[in-house]
């Protein structure tokens, strides 16, 4: 007895329908704003630092390219702690593949490096 349709064949199966590359993934584009909670998650859990702002954020060929201002070292009061900004690339689906520091600074100091009118 042949069956035209199966409801148990895998090839039909709605996680089969919707996965990429054949490894049972499901092919999802993430929202910008799913992409920037994701990045600074991951970069709190490798650096063990609070990742408080994310200041820039764009599309890359490879993925995504953010700048996030981390708390570095607290201090009293507030505005001498320390903080820093990384660069964090990740790729098309949102996995942070690196990240370096590129300033520091004391969070109640101006930004006499940026250029721009910003």
């Amino acid at each position: 007895m042949s069956h035209t349709k199966n409801s148990q064949d895998p090839e039909n199966s709605p996680k089969s329908r919707n996965s990429d590359k054949g490894n049972g993934v499901a092919e999802k584009r993430s929202s910008p704003m799913e992409v920037l909670r994701d990045a600074r998650t991951q970069l709190t859990e490798l650096t063990g630092m609070a990742a408080e702002t994310v200041s820039s954020f764009e599309k890359t060929e490879d993925g995504w390219s953010l700048e996030v201002e981390v708390l570095e070292l607290a201090r009293v009061p507030d505005t001498m702690s320390l903080m820093a900004s990384y660069q964090v690339d990740l790729d098309s689906e949102g996995q942070l593949t690196g990240y370096r520091r590129v300033r520091r600074y004391e969070r109640g100091r101006s930004d006499a490096r940026r250029s721009g009118g910003h």
